[in-house]
């Protein structure tokens, strides 16, 4: 399989040219050691993966033994098997003054991450990877940040052609697991049949101590129903029969898992009755589709949930972009108790960006008038807009664009 370049790529080189360990996140097959591997190329760099269960033994038991054999600069896949592994990292951190000798790969679990927070402190940097956004799979690059002034957009129009939505709910079901890329229906759902009941399963009995694997199945896919809405305990734990409580620390491990991501409600003082309750979304929307059971891209594309699978979709794809880029972004959404809605908010350098979200290549331009609400707080307005099936950019306002989802 020929690689495809990571948008991440960037800026892990230069977190390991800063700190002496580089931590990369993210839930299983997303590429986190093909990227790792592909980067090493030309190094004298060691590969130890601790799903080896003699080598994680090893890690577990004698961690000064374990860097004898495994001396640094080395990629250690799957670190969260051996968090004994961390105390010893520190040591050898402190006695060296290189950087990027330690390059780990975890999948993102609470624990791992506070044994980190606490064993490296200062030493170590964390980024998370996901799945194969839409951009990379294209192959497109942009030079600039994504902007959502009609200016940059136009620019950005340039390298990304015009929006096609057969193109689009192909990725959608298709998703961005590299394994996946090439792979036709059949195998498609082989795939996805095995990452649920090999990686997750496996990974929810090991890191969650979850035993019941149907109730576990029924809830995810129970959260799969509930793609770009509001999330709600009772009806998930309705739906694997299990309490409102386990529900909430099952949806907390795949969180955790990196399968799901819940983007929070905006908070303001000088707004009131706001809601409080996050949406869910899935991070590879394909992993949904099969959890859901459409056959094709078209059925999604012509199906009742389309409008949730598109709006997963494009949060998704900013969720990877902000992740990657140079400057960070607060991702929130905008609900009051009159069902007033603002689907995305971006908060970035002082600058607050209200996006709609509708799978059409026409949409009502007067939905921007619900973004006025949002000047009743201190925060400056930027340019926002409309993301949608538009083939090219469109101006509405003078702060306002009906953005192209291929944009972002």
């Amino acid at each position: 399989m020929t690689y495809i370049k990571r948008d991440l790529e960037r800026k892990f080189l230069k977190s390991s040219d800063f700190f002496k360990a580089v931590l990369v996140t993210g839930a299983r097959q997303v590429g986190k050691t093909t990227m790792l591997k592909h980067l090493a190329q030309g190094q004298n760099r060691t590969y130890v993966s601790l799903d080896n269960m003699a080598v994680r033994e090893l890690a577990s038991a004698d961690p000064a033994l374990f860097f004898q054999t495994y001396k640094p600069p080395v990629i250690i896949d799957e670190v969260q098997y051996a968090p004994e592994l961390f105390p010893q990292i520190k040591i050898l951190c402190d006695a060296s003054e290189k950087t990027g000798q330690f390059w780990l790969t975890g999948s993102q679990q609470f624990n791992m991450m506070k044994n980190v927070r606490e064993s490296l402190a200062g030493r170590i940097g964390i980024l998370e990877l996901f799945s194969l956004s839409k951009r990379e799979v294209d192959g497109i690059r942009h030079d600039e940040d994504l902007s959502f002034s009609f200016d940059s957009l136009q620019l950005r129009q340039k390298k990304a052609g015009k929006t096609d939505i057969l193109d689009v709910y192909d990725y959608i079901w298709r998703g961005g697991m590299p394994q996946t890329l090439g792979a036709d229906s059949e195998q498609r759902q082989d795939y996805f049949s095995a990452y649920l009941n090999t990686y997750l399963m496996r990974d929810a009995a090991e890191l969650g101590g979850i035993t019941d694997t149907l109730r576990f199945g029924k809830f995810i896919a129970a959260c799969a129903a509930l793609i770009g809405q509001q999330l709600n305990y009772k009806t998930l734990a309705e739906a694997a029969d299990i309490s409102p409580s386990t529900a909430k620390e099952w949806t907390r491990l795949l969180q955790g898992m990196g399968i799901i991501y819940l983007l929070a409600p905006f908070s303001n003082n000088a707004l009131k009755r706001l809601s409080k309750t996050p949406k869910l979304y899935f991070l590879d929307g394909a992993l949904a589709a099969y959890l859901s059971m459409w056959p094709s891209a078209k059925t999604i594309m012509n199906g009742p949930a389309s409008g949730h699978y598109f709006e997963n979709f494009v949060v998704t794809e900013l969720v990877k972009n902000y992740a990657y880029s140079q400057n960070k972004a607060a991702l929130s959404y905008y609900r009051d108790q009159n069902a007033k809605e603002i689907d995305l908010i971006i908060e970035e350098s002082r600058f607050i960006h209200p996006l709609e979200i509708k799978k059409s290549a026409n949409p009502d331009r007067r939905e921007i008038k619900k973004f006025d609400v949002l000047d009743k707080t201190s925060l400056e307005r930027g340019p926002g807009g409309l993301i949608c099936m538009i083939e090219e950019p469109l101006p509405i306002d003078s702060m306002n664009t009906f953005i192209p989802c291929n944009l972002i």
